[in-house]
């Protein structure tokens, strides 16, 4: 019997654009997933800023951006934990919950294949669930054989063959704040009930 499948979908979402949900929708359909579940960062540990918007604005936007598809879901399980949280945990996390007849896939973009070595215990996570790369505008298709030395051939190998070609757009979260910090517009990036939330509580606002 095949096993059921679900994706985790991990990011600051800061704000959460139509290339997270574009891509999502799409993987989902590669994978076969029956489930993606956006799971929120409180604060990436590789990144040298926490997000702009607070973690209860990004939880409602995200809600709202996914609220019309049946399969996406978001969770606040990382949000709940002292920054810095890590994937590996995340994943076991989600592992004991939904059980060993569920494959996890954890998504990444292509934009992340560099900071992979830097990730908490990058190769134990290789090896617990299926760790699968989407495409990324401005970004070269996914390559990992330059890491066959650090992780090994069937860690690469595995990698590769969970590549997915998403589509791309050529969309994120900083052009977005930095448009909306300028006072131009970005309704083409977002769903309409995150650029309505966004206009409501004055969020990205450039501070005179």
């Amino acid at each position: 019997m095949a096993k059921r499948k679900i994706a985790l979908f991990g990011g600051t979402f800061d704000p959460v654009h139509l290339g997270h949900t574009t891509v999502a929708a799409d993987a989902a359909e590669h994978i076969g997933a029956e489930k993606i579940i956006f799971i929120l960062a409180k604060r990436s540990p590789l990144k040298g800023f926490p997000p702009k918007a607070n973690d209860s604005h990004r939880l409602k936007m995200t809600a709202l951006a996914i609220a019309e598809q049946k399969s996406f879901e978001v969770s606040d399980c990382e949000l709940k934990k002292p920054a810095p949280s890590y994937t590996l945990e995340t994943v076991k996390q989600f592992q004991t919950e939904y059980g060993s007849d569920t494959l996890i896939h954890w998504l990444v973009g292509a934009d992340s294949i560099d900071d992979l070595t830097y990730w908490h215990q990058i190769v134990e996570l290789i090896d617990v669930c299926i760790l699968t790369t989407m495409y990324r505008a401005d970004f070269e298709p996914p390559n990992f054989a330059k890491f066959e030395a650090l992780w090994g051939p069937q860690r690469i190998e595995k990698l590769q063959q969970n590549v997915i070609q998403t589509p791309l757009i050529d969309i994120s979260s900083t052009e977005i704040r930095d448009r909306l910090a300028a006072g131009r517009d970005v309704t083409d990036m977002l769903h309409p009930a995150v650029a309505d939330y966004i206009r409501k509580h004055g969020l990205y606002q450039s501070k005179k």
